[in-house]
């Protein structure tokens, strides 16, 4: 492998993992912080792709308008959802919560058929992200998906603020550790949880709009992205939000060389790196 080649390789395993990371950590806050398993996380980043395709003709190809109006629609759904749903869950064992979120997955697998069919459809990336980067004297590099880790890496930091410099992140933080304690400081829980869950919700499908241009848009797109993403939030650590950020880089890596060097076994070399973290330290690699 030559030096281009691994430079490439080693963004496209930056971009990924990145990517991972935005959804596993909306999908470890709600694991985390509520104690609800959600297997519908996957079909939010699915219902974020499918806004990007259907958003985009309404206002014009807007690239920043439809992902501020997409961000938007999906706050208020997580928000609902949680009212609606969630809400009931925390106090019911974890088959409950399992066989109610794999029924969401079921409707909207449904809605999506019915409101835009089961083609497989294309989202343009704005003209002015369209370029590629030279990377030696005969590779490039496509600019898109620099924007993409750019993206990451800044709600990244958006997090990290939130969570260790904000009175909000000491309330999830106080809340996650005793939920009746918080309470009886006259904190009211539920709002803190339906914030969270549905800032949960605009994560995953906020990931889900811009890697729309990238991996395209199709049913069951969610699917694949809900398995890695349990994946990401087993090795971190359940609820911490370092943990998956550092999860999900590993995976990258280990999934974009494993491909590259070893395709015969790229399928199970990212359960072989959970395997092996789990051996090590049982709790995964971070506590929250």
């Amino acid at each position: 492998m030559d030096l281009p080649t691994f430079l490439i390789q080693c963004l496209n395993s930056l971009q990924y993992g990145l990517l991972l990371f935005l959804v596993a950590s909306g999908l470890t806050l709600i694991f985390g912080i509520m104690g609800v398993i959600n297997l519908a996380h996957g079909s939010f980043y699915m219902i974020g792709a499918y806004m990007a395709y259907g958003l985009a003709p309404l206002f014009g190809g807007s690239f920043f308008v439809t992902l501020t109006v997409g961000v938007v629609l999906s706050v208020v759904l997580g928000y609902v959802l949680e009212w609606a749903f969630f809400s009931f869950l925390y106090e019911r064992d974890h088959l409950q919560q399992v066989l109610m979120t794999y029924g969401l997955i079921l409707v909207f697998e449904e809605l999506r058929s019915i409101l835009v069919g089961n083609d497989v459809h294309g989202v343009q990336a704005p003209p002015w992200l369209a370029g590629s980067i030279e990377l030696g004297d005969v590779m490039n590099y496509p600019v898109y998906r620099l924007f993409i880790s750019a993206c990451c890496v800044f709600l990244a930091l958006g997090m990290w603020w939130v969570f260790t410099r904000t009175r909000l992140g000491m309330r999830i933080r106080a809340g996650t550790a005793n939920r009746e304690m918080v309470q009886s400081l006259g904190i009211d829980i539920s709002l803190l949880y339906r914030i969270v869950f549905a800032v949960g919700v605009a994560l995953a499908a906020f990931a889900g709009m811009i890697a729309a241009p990238v991996s395209s848009v199709y049913p069951g797109m969610g699917e694949s992205v809900l398995i890695i993403c349990f994946v990401v939030v087993v090795i971190g650590g359940i609820g911490s939000i370092r943990g998956a950020l550092v999860a999900a880089l590993l995976i990258g890596f280990v999934d974009t060389f494993g491909k590259v060097l070893l395709p015969q076994a790229a399928g199970v070399l990212v359960y072989v790196l959970m395997a092996a973290v789990l051996l090590w330290r049982p709790d995964g690699l971070f506590k929250p």
